[in-house]
């Protein structure tokens, strides 16, 4: 009697699940306060939070400096927690930075940052969202302006030793 050879098992690869991960950006400035405030928000394809940061940083020559600097912060923090990203800002001009950065000469030391954290991520991508859409990061990035020491905080939530605004509650609890 002859027996069947077992079957080879076909060993499958993992699929990964690409969710719509989305890291949402803002940055609060002024031209007599000491700090920029910085704030992003991650979320699941759900619309769930997963992490977010605030920060300050000493004031830069312009809310537009602010504008980068928190795109680039935010694009290191998301390269410890997920290898796609969609990045969502409020300004139209951070936008078309990236697109064209030539066109920006001022800025060609923190675009040229930008650029190299790009290549880490295989699919980057930065989109406009209305300011009303985006208003964890900007409390956030308010948040850290008027805080009178130096701040970096990265969670889950904000922590209740920060002052929190009411619309900051609403809108996470």
């Amino acid at each position: 009697m002859v027996l069947d050879t077992p079957q080879e098992l076909h060993n499958e690869e993992p699929q990964a699940i690409c969710l719509d991960n989305t890291c949402m950006v803002d940055r609060s400035w002024t031209s007599m306060e000491q700090f920029n405030g910085c704030g992003w928000v991650w979320k699941d394809s759900l619309g769930q939070t997963q992490l977010m940061g605030t920060q300050n940083l000493s004031r830069r020559e312009s809310a537009l400096h602010s504008k980068v600097e928190v795109l680039r912060w935010a694009m290191e923090s998301m390269l410890l927690h997920s290898s796609y990203e969609s990045f969502e800002t409020d300004c139209k001009d951070l936008i078309a930075m990236i697109e064209e950065p030539q066109a920006w000469p001022s800025f060609t030391t923190e675009l040229e940052a930008i650029k190299t954290l790009q290549l880490c991520f295989p699919k980057f991508k930065l989109s406009h969202v209305p300011r009303a859409q985006n208003g964890i990061s900007d409390s956030l990035a308010k948040i850290a302006r008027s805080f009178h020491r130096k701040l970096c905080y990265i969670g889950c939530s904000i922590p209740v030793w920060l002052s929190r605004p009411s619309q900051v509650l609403l809108v996470i609890e």
